[in-house]
């Protein structure tokens, strides 16, 4: 399942989201609106909102640090794993 995190490094809500990716061992594509602005075009394209963070989920957005976190726990045992990346 693809699984693309739209995010920037000082957002607080995006750290508690990548923390928990990183604790999952979680395969997730790291995409920063601040560093490529074609990240945050897209974004707002797809959703009408420029706000972070945004799980992709299989091209199916997701807003808000506590769902994201939750439907990743949930759903960690069937995700792809990182190993160690």
């Amino acid at each position: 399942m693809k699984l693309e995190l739209y995010f920037y490094p000082a957002c607080p809500f995006c750290r508690i989201v990548v923390e928990a990716i990183y604790q999952l061992e979680l395969k997730v594509i790291f995409k920063n609106i601040h560093e490529d602005f074609s990240n945050f075009e897209k974004l707002r394209k797809d959703t009408g909102r420029s706000t972070v963070p945004c799980l992709y989920i299989e091209d199916n957005p997701m807003f808000e640090s506590r769902d994201i976190i939750e439907w990743l726990q949930t759903n960690a045992a069937k995700l792809e794993k990182s190993y160690g990346s």
